[in-house]
């Protein structure tokens, strides 16, 4: 699959172009998005699974708080558990975090199904798994529901302790800043019909 470059910019004072991705679904936008929308979905799939996989190995693994180097002392395996944001702020008010987590799955779920280009789906579907993994611990893990731990095993330089899902919405969130800047659409504009080219002068054929 592939994406439309930059949408055209239509002239000053021109009537709106059908092809912005503004406004309601076409039946062509509808069709591109069921193309699209399975394989986001399997993506982000993915990495939930991956997420909960190595935080299953780091629980069953690592001893908590002691670092394990994998890069040197740059990048190490360290279990903790985070009940807060990141850097551990907000610590106090882990169901308050429950609930924007929650709101940022259901936005991402809404930006999801209308998506027709590959690189956003891309980008949106690293978030939105990243997202769902976070808040599938914020629900389910201890110390009770709603109020749960993120594990966090990945050490970055002694700054930071992460996990899979910290490093698919930071990806899928650059990825989308990215594509924004450059002028891809979310929504891939319907394709131009050609223009008719009008008929050089001596082309017309001559009526005996």
């Amino acid at each position: 699959m592939s994406d439309a470059e930059h949408a055209p910019v239509a002239p000053e004072g021109a009537a709106p172009d059908a092809s912005e991705p503004t406004g309601p679904l076409t039946s062509g936008e509808v069709r591109r998005i069921r193309r699209v929308l399975p394989w986001t979905l399997v993506w982000a799939a993915g990495l939930i699974l991956l997420d909960q996989a190595t935080k299953f190995w780091a629980e069953t693994t690592l001893e908590r708080g002691v670092g394990v180097p994998v890069i040197g002392e740059w990048i190490q395996w360290r279990l903790v558990y985070n009940p807060g944001a990141a850097f551990g702020i907000g610590r106090e008010y882990t169901w308050i975090l429950t609930i924007v987590a929650a709101l940022a799955v259901i936005g991402l779920a809404v930006f999801v199904a209308r998506i027709s280009s590959a690189r956003w789906a891309i980008a949106v579907g690293a978030m939105f798994g990243g997202a769902i993994s976070h808040l599938g611990d914020r629900l389910f893990r201890d110390p009770e529901f709603a109020r749960g731990e993120i594990v966090d095993f990945i050490d970055y330089f002694g700054f930071f302790v992460g996990n899979v899902a910290d490093i698919a919405l930071v990806v899928g969130a650059g990825g989308m800043i990215l594509l924004s800047l450059v002028g891809v659409s979310p929504r891939r504009p319907e394709p131009r019909a050609p223009d008719p080219s009008p008929a050089a002068p001596g082309d017309h054929p001559h009526s005996d």
